[in-house]
Protein backbone atom coordinates (compact mmCIF):
# COMPACT_ATOMS: atom_id res chain seq x y z
CA UNK A 1 0.00 0.00 0.00
CA UNK A 2 3.06 2.15 0.88
CA UNK A 3 4.62 1.60 -2.60
CA UNK A 4 1.15 2.07 -4.21
CA UNK A 5 0.73 5.78 -3.20
CA UNK A 6 4.35 6.62 -3.53
CA UNK A 7 3.77 5.89 -7.32
CA UNK A 8 0.92 7.71 -7.75
CA UNK A 9 2.55 11.07 -6.13
CA UNK A 10 5.45 10.56 -8.30
CA UNK A 11 3.00 9.90 -11.77
CA UNK A 12 1.56 13.46 -10.72
CA UNK A 13 4.60 14.84 -10.47
CA UNK A 14 5.70 13.50 -13.28
CA UNK A 15 2.82 14.88 -15.73
CA UNK A 16 2.67 18.31 -14.15
CA UNK A 17 6.24 18.72 -15.12
CA UNK A 18 5.40 17.37 -18.41
CA UNK A 19 2.88 19.73 -18.78
CA UNK A 20 4.54 22.72 -18.17
CA UNK A 21 7.50 21.73 -20.20
CA UNK A 22 5.58 20.87 -23.42
CA UNK A 23 3.61 23.95 -23.29
CA UNK A 24 -0.05 22.64 -23.08
CA UNK A 25 -2.31 24.61 -24.88
CA UNK A 26 -4.80 24.13 -22.41
CA UNK A 27 -2.54 24.08 -19.55
CA UNK A 28 -4.06 26.51 -17.01
CA UNK A 29 -1.01 27.66 -15.75
CA UNK A 30 0.29 29.63 -19.33
CA UNK A 31 0.42 33.15 -19.19
CA UNK A 32 -2.16 34.86 -21.27
CA UNK A 33 -0.77 37.91 -23.81
CA UNK A 34 -2.49 41.18 -22.85
CA UNK A 35 -2.75 43.85 -25.83
CA UNK A 36 -0.94 47.47 -24.90
CA UNK A 37 -3.76 49.89 -23.37
CA UNK A 38 -5.48 52.43 -25.68
CA UNK A 39 -4.60 55.99 -24.89
CA UNK A 40 -7.42 57.24 -26.86
CA UNK A 41 -9.63 58.79 -24.66
CA UNK A 42 -13.54 57.40 -25.10
CA UNK A 43 -16.28 59.76 -27.09
CA UNK A 44 -16.82 62.91 -24.94
CA UNK A 45 -14.04 63.24 -22.91
CA UNK A 46 -10.96 65.63 -23.17
CA UNK A 47 -7.75 64.25 -23.58
CA UNK A 48 -4.64 65.10 -21.05
CA UNK A 49 -2.67 67.70 -22.33
CA UNK A 50 0.63 65.81 -21.46
CA UNK A 51 -0.57 63.50 -24.35
CA UNK A 52 -1.40 65.88 -26.92
CA UNK A 53 1.10 66.60 -29.67
CA UNK A 54 4.01 69.52 -28.99
CA UNK A 55 3.40 72.44 -31.67
CA UNK A 56 6.93 74.18 -32.15
CA UNK A 57 6.69 77.78 -31.20
CA UNK A 58 8.00 79.09 -34.36
CA UNK A 59 5.31 77.86 -36.53
CA UNK A 60 2.97 79.88 -34.16
CA UNK A 61 2.10 83.67 -36.04
CA UNK A 62 2.89 86.14 -34.03
CA UNK A 63 0.32 88.09 -32.15
CA UNK A 64 -0.58 91.52 -32.74
CA UNK A 65 -1.31 91.40 -28.95
CA UNK A 66 2.40 91.33 -28.45
CA UNK A 67 3.50 93.82 -30.09
CA UNK A 68 4.13 97.52 -28.90
CA UNK A 69 1.74 100.07 -29.81
CA UNK A 70 4.21 102.38 -30.86
CA UNK A 71 5.45 99.85 -33.42
CA UNK A 72 2.46 99.75 -35.14
CA UNK A 73 1.62 103.22 -35.48
CA UNK A 74 4.91 103.72 -36.31
CA UNK A 75 4.30 100.53 -39.25
CA UNK A 76 0.91 102.09 -39.70
CA UNK A 77 2.51 105.75 -41.00
CA UNK A 78 5.63 104.20 -43.07
CA UNK A 79 2.42 102.15 -44.96
CA UNK A 80 0.32 105.84 -45.76
CA UNK A 81 3.63 107.61 -46.42
CA UNK A 82 5.09 104.94 -49.04
CA UNK A 83 1.03 105.12 -50.48
CA UNK A 84 0.77 108.65 -50.54
CA UNK A 85 4.53 108.60 -52.24
CA UNK A 86 2.91 106.29 -55.05
CA UNK A 87 -0.16 108.42 -55.85
CA UNK A 88 1.69 111.34 -56.25
CA UNK A 89 4.13 109.41 -58.68
CA UNK A 90 0.89 108.26 -60.29
CA UNK A 91 -0.51 111.40 -60.32
CA UNK A 92 2.80 113.16 -62.25
CA UNK A 93 2.64 110.44 -64.72
CA UNK A 94 -0.74 111.59 -65.90
CA UNK A 95 -0.18 115.08 -65.81
CA UNK A 96 3.23 114.25 -67.80
CA UNK A 97 1.28 111.86 -70.15
CA UNK A 98 -1.82 114.56 -70.76
CA UNK A 99 0.79 117.42 -71.58
CA UNK A 100 2.32 115.40 -74.07
CA UNK A 101 -1.21 114.65 -75.63
CA UNK A 102 -2.01 117.90 -76.03
CA UNK A 103 1.12 119.17 -77.54
CA UNK A 104 0.31 116.68 -79.87
CA UNK A 105 -3.03 116.91 -80.66
CA UNK A 106 -1.75 120.74 -81.20
CA UNK A 107 0.83 119.68 -83.42
CA UNK A 108 -1.56 117.82 -85.63
CA UNK A 109 -3.83 120.11 -85.44
CA UNK A 110 -0.98 122.83 -86.72
CA UNK A 111 -0.14 120.38 -89.94
CA UNK A 112 3.10 119.93 -88.56
CA UNK A 113 4.46 116.53 -89.64
CA UNK A 114 6.07 113.96 -86.97
CA UNK A 115 9.65 114.62 -85.94
CA UNK A 116 9.47 118.22 -86.78
CA UNK A 117 11.63 120.58 -85.15
CA UNK A 118 11.30 123.48 -87.30
CA UNK A 119 7.34 124.62 -88.56
CA UNK A 120 7.22 126.29 -91.71
CA UNK A 121 6.70 129.75 -92.01
CA UNK A 122 3.69 131.02 -90.36
CA UNK A 123 1.37 132.59 -93.30
CA UNK A 124 -1.44 135.33 -93.55
CA UNK A 125 -4.80 133.45 -93.20
CA UNK A 126 -7.40 136.00 -92.90
CA UNK A 127 -7.09 136.19 -89.23
CA UNK A 128 -7.22 132.81 -87.43
CA UNK A 129 -4.67 132.78 -84.38
CA UNK A 130 -1.71 130.07 -84.33
CA UNK A 131 -1.44 127.65 -81.50
CA UNK A 132 0.73 128.32 -78.94
CA UNK A 133 3.15 125.28 -80.62
CA UNK A 134 3.15 127.18 -83.33
CA UNK A 135 4.31 130.16 -82.09
CA UNK A 136 6.93 128.53 -80.04
CA UNK A 137 8.37 126.49 -82.59
CA UNK A 138 8.60 129.37 -85.25
CA UNK A 139 10.53 132.03 -82.24
CA UNK A 140 13.81 129.61 -83.11
CA UNK A 141 13.78 131.04 -86.92
CA UNK A 142 14.40 134.91 -85.96
CA UNK A 143 17.95 135.53 -86.58
CA UNK A 144 18.98 138.09 -84.13
CA UNK A 145 21.75 137.41 -82.48
CA UNK A 146 22.01 140.46 -79.73
CA UNK A 147 18.40 139.97 -79.16
CA UNK A 148 17.00 136.92 -77.45
CA UNK A 149 12.87 136.45 -77.48
CA UNK A 150 11.45 134.41 -75.07
CA UNK A 151 7.87 132.69 -74.80
CA UNK A 152 5.14 134.30 -72.49
CA UNK A 153 2.38 131.99 -72.08
CA UNK A 154 0.96 132.17 -75.88
CA UNK A 155 3.02 135.51 -76.81
CA UNK A 156 6.59 136.37 -78.07
CA UNK A 157 8.43 139.15 -76.08
CA UNK A 158 11.35 140.77 -77.79
CA UNK A 159 13.29 142.76 -75.21
CA UNK A 160 15.31 146.21 -77.30
CA UNK A 161 16.92 147.84 -74.94
CA UNK A 162 16.30 151.69 -74.68
CA UNK A 163 19.43 153.00 -74.50
CA UNK A 164 20.14 151.58 -77.94
CA UNK A 165 17.27 153.13 -79.49
CA UNK A 166 17.16 156.51 -77.77
CA UNK A 167 19.28 159.43 -76.76
CA UNK A 168 19.01 159.22 -72.78
CA UNK A 169 16.20 160.73 -71.30
CA UNK A 170 14.39 161.41 -74.23
CA UNK A 171 12.46 159.65 -77.04
CA UNK A 172 14.47 160.94 -80.01
CA UNK A 173 15.71 157.66 -81.98
CA UNK A 174 19.51 157.18 -82.54
CA UNK A 175 20.96 155.88 -86.09
CA UNK A 176 21.74 152.67 -84.20
CA UNK A 177 18.20 152.20 -82.76
CA UNK A 178 16.97 153.19 -86.44
CA UNK A 179 19.07 149.97 -88.06
CA UNK A 180 17.31 147.63 -84.64
CA UNK A 181 14.45 148.59 -85.41
CA UNK A 182 14.75 147.98 -89.28
CA UNK A 183 16.82 144.71 -88.67
CA UNK A 184 14.05 143.24 -85.91
CA UNK A 185 11.07 144.61 -88.54
CA UNK A 186 12.23 142.67 -91.41
CA UNK A 187 12.86 139.48 -89.51
CA UNK A 188 9.40 139.66 -87.35
CA UNK A 189 7.94 139.60 -91.16
CA UNK A 190 9.38 136.88 -92.41
CA UNK A 191 8.99 134.47 -89.52
CA UNK A 192 4.89 136.26 -88.45
CA UNK A 193 3.70 138.09 -91.38
CA UNK A 194 0.41 139.93 -90.72
CA UNK A 195 0.62 139.42 -86.36
CA UNK A 196 -0.70 142.13 -83.81
CA UNK A 197 2.43 143.41 -82.11
CA UNK A 198 2.16 145.39 -79.21
CA UNK A 199 5.02 147.84 -78.65
CA UNK A 200 5.23 148.24 -74.87
CA UNK A 201 7.54 151.27 -73.08
CA UNK A 202 9.51 150.51 -70.11
CA UNK A 203 11.75 152.50 -67.91
CA UNK A 204 13.65 151.91 -64.40
CA UNK A 205 12.27 153.59 -61.31
CA UNK A 206 15.19 156.52 -61.39
CA UNK A 207 13.40 159.96 -60.85
CA UNK A 208 13.81 161.73 -64.88
CA UNK A 209 16.36 164.32 -65.44
CA UNK A 210 14.89 165.41 -68.29
CA UNK A 211 11.68 168.26 -67.42
CA UNK A 212 10.02 167.49 -71.06
CA UNK A 213 8.48 165.02 -69.20
CA UNK A 214 5.80 164.79 -66.11
CA UNK A 215 5.58 161.36 -65.55
CA UNK A 216 7.53 157.49 -66.66
CA UNK A 217 4.19 156.76 -68.20
CA UNK A 218 4.67 159.87 -70.35
CA UNK A 219 8.39 159.00 -71.33
CA UNK A 220 7.10 155.21 -72.18
CA UNK A 221 4.18 156.29 -74.19
CA UNK A 222 6.60 158.95 -76.71
CA UNK A 223 9.00 156.06 -76.74
CA UNK A 224 6.61 153.53 -77.75
CA UNK A 225 4.68 156.40 -80.27
CA UNK A 226 8.41 156.72 -81.88
CA UNK A 227 9.07 153.04 -82.83
CA UNK A 228 5.67 153.00 -84.21
CA UNK A 229 5.92 155.92 -86.28
CA UNK A 230 9.39 154.51 -87.05
CA UNK A 231 7.99 150.86 -88.16
CA UNK A 232 4.85 152.44 -90.13
CA UNK A 233 6.68 155.15 -92.21
CA UNK A 234 10.05 153.06 -93.05
CA UNK A 235 9.58 149.59 -92.74
CA UNK A 236 6.81 147.21 -94.43
CA UNK A 237 4.43 146.87 -91.28
CA UNK A 238 0.98 147.78 -91.29
CA UNK A 239 -0.34 150.38 -88.70
CA UNK A 240 -3.56 147.92 -88.27
CA UNK A 241 -1.43 145.38 -86.52
CA UNK A 242 0.32 147.87 -84.05
CA UNK A 243 -0.74 148.97 -81.17
CA UNK A 244 0.99 151.38 -77.90
CA UNK A 245 1.25 150.42 -74.78
CA UNK A 246 3.07 152.94 -71.98
CA UNK A 247 3.99 150.74 -68.55
CA UNK A 248 6.27 153.60 -67.01
CA UNK A 249 8.20 151.87 -64.17
CA UNK A 250 5.62 149.24 -63.36
CA UNK A 251 6.97 146.29 -64.50
CA UNK A 252 10.82 145.71 -64.03
CA UNK A 253 12.30 142.72 -65.50
CA UNK A 254 14.78 142.39 -62.84
CA UNK A 255 15.68 144.41 -59.34
CA UNK A 256 16.15 148.37 -60.11
CA UNK A 257 18.84 148.22 -56.62
CA UNK A 258 22.07 148.08 -59.27
CA UNK A 259 22.61 150.16 -62.42
CA UNK A 260 22.70 147.04 -64.54
CA UNK A 261 19.31 145.86 -63.17
CA UNK A 262 18.06 149.62 -64.36
CA UNK A 263 19.76 149.67 -67.85
CA UNK A 264 17.81 146.39 -68.28
CA UNK A 265 14.35 147.64 -67.40
CA UNK A 266 14.88 150.62 -69.34
CA UNK A 267 13.69 148.91 -72.76
CA UNK A 268 10.93 148.49 -75.47
CA UNK A 269 9.23 145.22 -75.67
CA UNK A 270 7.71 144.02 -79.23
CA UNK A 271 5.25 141.47 -78.14
CA UNK A 272 4.00 139.11 -80.55
CA UNK A 273 0.41 137.77 -80.36
CA UNK A 274 -0.73 135.11 -82.33
CA UNK A 275 -3.99 136.66 -83.81
CA UNK A 276 -3.12 138.16 -87.44
CA UNK A 277 -4.68 141.05 -88.66
CA UNK A 278 -7.67 140.78 -90.91
CA UNK A 279 -6.66 143.40 -93.90
CA UNK A 280 -3.57 141.90 -96.81
CA UNK A 281 -0.78 144.04 -94.57
CA UNK A 282 1.30 142.37 -97.69
CA UNK A 283 -0.01 144.43 -99.97
CA UNK A 284 1.45 147.19 -98.58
Amino acid sequence: MVVVSYSRRAWCLIAILATAAGGCASSPFKKASVAPPSLEPPPGVAAPAHTLPQVSSAAIPPSYADVDGRQLEAALVRNRQESQVMQDEIAALRDQLASTSSQLAQARAAGLPPGTDKPPRIGNDGGVPATPVVMQSAMTQLKMPELQPRFDGAVVRLDIPADRLFDGGTANLVPEGAAVLTQVSAELERVYPGHFIGIEGHVDTEPLQNASWASPHQLTAARAAAVFDFLTTRTSMHESQLFLVAHGANHPLVSNATAAGRARNRRVELVIYPDRAAVDVAAK
